[in-house]
């Protein structure tokens, strides 16, 4: 059966005795074409088959054709994977779908492509919807500056922290690098603050040689102000508040959004529902508690909680869930639980005044 199948395919004794290319080109297309209709049905063996024969025909034929298989194979779940390597290292016309579409080609195979190849097969491969983190370390390490552009606005592509902090340190020459990453929605504290401060101090530089210096000064402030803004979102983005809302408000109609059950949530470390209660309790908005509820700096959570008449078992148990959990040490939430007991309601009150003022003002 298995030699009845390669003669079907291919008469090789014919193309080998003297057959035009004409004859070899068109016997590729062909048998690319079968095989891509016929993929999911075959079996191992016929597989194997099919690659033993494509290998040897594309071997013997022109670019254009080469292109055309490669076309056939990039979409396929399963594949010849022989062929499908050799199309990936061809040139870059022949490779590109390959490299950016074909989920045959192993981690192994795009970093070994990656390492030997040149920077037009580096980019084929950074367009991919999915990127290990061996394949964007490679791809960082020896990529040129466009193949790091596609990889930071690659939302598909995982970093290890040392690429990572590697990348940020090149997109120091680079703005679009720069902003792709700042859209990122995985990018832990510490690469956020040293992204900032990178953007930050290639712009101080800018200003001081425009003799801009008062404006370079008042830099790192607005820098730090970036990189709250920028962590909070971070953390903000990993839970459902909307759900959690609907939840509260249906506790709420019947009256038991209290007190006791933010403590629970709060408990149970159901952060969006403890965000929602609080909320509704303090007659706020669910989005702008919870970015009181992630800062760095508990202070305006704690004036709300005290106006609001909140336990200190309460606000301990809320400084200790979510966000806060991994952004609080715990010097900073004792010193927080100190602030709040010895702060008044009154005091609470007439900050939270002053906020309406400078508001209105």
């Amino acid at each position: 059966m298995t030699q009845a199948l390669k003669t079907e395919l291919v008469n090789f004794q014919e193309l080998d005795g003297g057959a035009d290319s004409s004859r070899s080109a068109e016997l590729a297309r062909h048998v690319a074409s079968l095989f891509a209709y016929t993929s999911d049905r075959c079996t191992a063996e016929q597989v194997d088959i099919y690659d033993s024969v494509l290998l040897r025909l594309i071997s013997m034929v022109e670019v254009e054709v080469r292109s055309f298989v490669a076309e056939q194979m990039a979409g396929l779940r399963r594949g010849p994977e022989g062929t499908i390597r050799k199309l990936a290292e061809d040139e870059i016309v022949i490779a590109e779908p390959i490299l950016r579409c074909s989920t045959v080609l192993r981690d192994a195979d795009l970093v070994n492509i990656a390492e030997k190849k040149d920077d037009s097969h580096r980019l084929a491969i950074a367009k991919r919807e999915v990127l290990s983190e061996a394949v964007t370390e490679v791809l960082v390490n020896r990529g040129d500056v466009h193949v790091k552009r596609q990889v930071a606005g690659n939302s598909g592509a995982t970093f290890s922290d040392r690429t990572l902090m590697k990348l940020i340190g090149d997109s120091t020459a680079d703005a679009t690098i720069q902003m792709s990453l700042s859209e990122r929605a995985d990018l832990a504290e510490h690469h956020i603050k040293q992204l900032v401060g990178v953007a930050c101090e290639e712009v101080r530089k800018a200003l001081v040689k425009r003799g801009e210096i008062a404006d370079a000064a008042r830099l790192p402030e607005a820098a730090d102000i970036t990189a709250q803004r920028m962590t909070n979102e971070y953390w903000l983005a990993r839970y459902d508040f909307e759900t959690a809302r609907n939840r509260v408000l249906l506790l709420a109609k019947r009256g038991m959004v209290t007190e006791a059950t933010l403590r629970r949530f709060a408990i149970e470390d159901r952060f969006p529902e403890s965000v929602a209660a609080f909320a509704w309790m303090v007659r706020c908005g669910v989005e702008e508690v919870s970015h009181w509820m992630v800062r760095a700096d508990p202070e305006p959570f704690l004036i709300i909680a005290k106006a609001s008449g909140l336990s200190s078992i309460t606000v301990n148990s809320l400084l200790s869930i979510g966000p806060w959990r991994h952004r609080l040490t715990p010097e900073i939430r004792a010193t927080s639980m100190r602030t709040f007991d010895r702060m008044s309601v009154g005091e609470a009150e007439r900050r939270m005044a002053h906020w309406g003022n400078v508001m209105l003002n």
